[in-house]
């Protein structure tokens, strides 16, 4: 696959040493500069740096859960309070519909005895109609003959 004259190179593998012995932690007081701490590494090398604390993760708090008992109160307390406007309003439109239907009652009464006023009171005498004389009358069917 690759040609003969291709020169071979021998490859170097390096695996991590781990620290058997790690530098101790010193505990620092808070509000302070920490201490330089320095590691030797096994090859010889010097790492440098400051110690630091790795940063515990906040503990994952559930949020203060809503009781049932108290959304039952407020949805109780928001139906409630529907219901009373409901049945207000309800109030005032079968008081408003009373006052309508009385007042056309009252029309047709005026209406009505108005038109009965001016069939009684006016003058002009009978014009048409039957005049049935009650004293004279024959009555046929009950035999009465007067």
């Amino acid at each position: 696959m690759y040609p003969d004259h291709t020169p071979q190179r021998s490859a170097e593998v390096h695996h991590p040493t781990p620290i058997v012995h790690p530098a101790p932690v010193i505990p620092v007081q808070p509000g302070t500069v920490p201490a330089v701490a320095s590691i030797v590494l096994p090859d010889g090398r010097v790492v440098t740096g400051y110690a630091i604390d790795h940063p515990q993760p906040q503990a994952v708090t559930d949020p203060p859960a809503v009781s049932r008992t108290a959304v039952n109160v407020a949805l109780g307390g928001v139906g409630f309070l529907a219901v009373c406007g409901g049945l207000l309003l309800l109030t005032s439109f079968i008081a408003a519909l009373t006052a309508f239907i009385t007042q056309l009652i009252i029309l047709a009464a005026v209406i009505f005895g108005g038109w009965i006023a001016v069939q009684v009171l006016s003058g002009s005498g009978h014009k048409g109609g039957t005049t049935v004389n009650i004293r004279r009358a024959v009555f046929k069917r009950n035999h009465f003959h007067g």
